[in-house]
This record gives structure tokens, sequence and C-alpha cells, in this order.
């Protein structure tokens, strides 16, 4: 395991499985199932997230109406749908928790590096919102690429970021549904994953920093926080 690549992307997920786990792949002769979690917000709502496991570390508790408590990284890959590619993103657990460490049950940091033009905006009601996507690296020379939007200051702070910037994060992983067009012109309802981000910072290529200390972002350069939704 490459420690400086892995520590570039940490999650913390706890919440109540809502699906029955099913088979959705094999690697090297290791199966790995997926199923679905309901991660509550302080407001009250919930982010229903995929979430991998490696059947090495599956257990029979791990079922609709259980909780899971785990660590993880957010990983992308690209699946073929109707002949096109979509880029697809689930929570990969790397270990499996018997406590909740955290009052936070949805928490993510991850450092990498802006790989298309962010795309800022403002809504109906003058907020501001940016979105990026950020391409972060993990071990045997892959990258995962992961949408996430920005609000208020950091929107702002981001509309001025360039392909290939630095930069490092930190928030929360969330599901947001929307209506997609068909051929037909009629529409279907798809779920989209990304971070909304809390903290923010771009940083020069020469500096590093220690993710592991209490997911403090301020100490680096150009920092922001915004409210969480």
């Amino acid at each position: 395991m490459n420690y400086s690549t892995e520590k570039n992307n940490k999650v913390y997920v706890y919440g109540e499985i809502v699906s029955d786990a099913e088979f959705s792949h094999e690697v090297f002769g290791e199966g790995f199932y997926e199923f679905f979690v309901k991660v509550m917000r302080l407001s009250g709502q919930a982010d229903i997230l995929p979430i991998t496991v490696s059947e090495r570390i599956m257990t029979d508790d791990m079922k609709a109406g259980n909780f899971i408590c785990a660590l993880g990284q957010f990983r992308s890959y690209n699946k073929i749908e109707n002949g096109k590619s979509r880029l697809m993103l689930t929570v990969f657990v790397r270990e499996v928790l018997s406590t909740q460490p955290s009052k936070n049950p949805n928490s993510i940091v991850l450092s990498g590096y802006i790989c298309k033009p962010p795309v800022y905006r403002t809504t109906p009601f003058n907020r501001e919102i940016a979105d990026l996507l950020i391409a972060v690296n993990r071990s045997y020379n892959k990258s995962d690429y992961i949408p996430a939007i920005a609000w208020g200051r950091n929107a702002r702070f981001v509309k001025n970021l360039s392909v290939g910037d630095k930069v490092a994060l930190s928030g929360r992983i969330q599901s947001r549904e929307y209506q997609k067009k068909q051929e037909d012109e009629s529409f279907i309802t798809m779920t989209a994953y990304e971070v909304s981000v809390s903290k923010l910072a771009a940083f020069d290529e020469n500096c590093d920093f220690d993710i592991d200390e209490e997911f403090d972002l301020y100490s680096m350069p150009r920092a922001y926080e915004t409210i969480d939704e």
C-alpha cells in the first residue's frame, strides 16, 4: 500500500443499510458486493449512498435494517450503459468499525487536481455555486474522478482555479435526484453523487499536508469554509 496516495482519499460513514447486498464484480478471485446505506444529515434529510464491500470483510449483519460504521474511500469507475460510458461512484469500504468514533456520520477528505474547468453559476435566489471535478490519485497508477459542489465564498474561490491546480477539501458525500430527458421526450429520475464542500484550499505542488491532523484544512493557505446545508 502506498500510504502517501491512500491518505488523499478518506471517507467515514455511519448509517442504516437499506438494501440487500448484491454481487458486483470479482478482481483476482476476490468478490465484491454492493448495497445502499441511508446516512442522516443534521437537517433531518438523508443521503442514500452506494457502498462496495469485499467478501473478505462481509458479515451476516450487513443486511437491510442493520447499521454499518465504516472507513473507506470515495471511488469512481466507468460503466457502459446503452453504448455510452457513465461515471459511477461508490464508497469503497476498507475497514468496518464496531463503534462510532465521530458524531458526524458522513465525512470525507480529499486531495487531488482540478481536471475540468470549474463551472460557476448563481441560482434564482442569488446563491453562488461552483461545480468541480477532482482527479484523486490511487495506488497502481489509477485515479478516481470525484465531482464536488462548492457554495458561497468557496464557489467564488473555486471559479478562479485552473485545470491542474492542486486542491484539498473536506465535506460530506451527498445524493441528489434529478430528471433526465430521454430521446422520446419523457423523463426518468436519476441519482447523482457528489461531495458537498465545507472547507477548501489550493496549494503549491511542492506543498504537502497531513490529512490525518483532525481534518484541519485551516492550516493550509487560502482556506475557506461554508455552512453545511
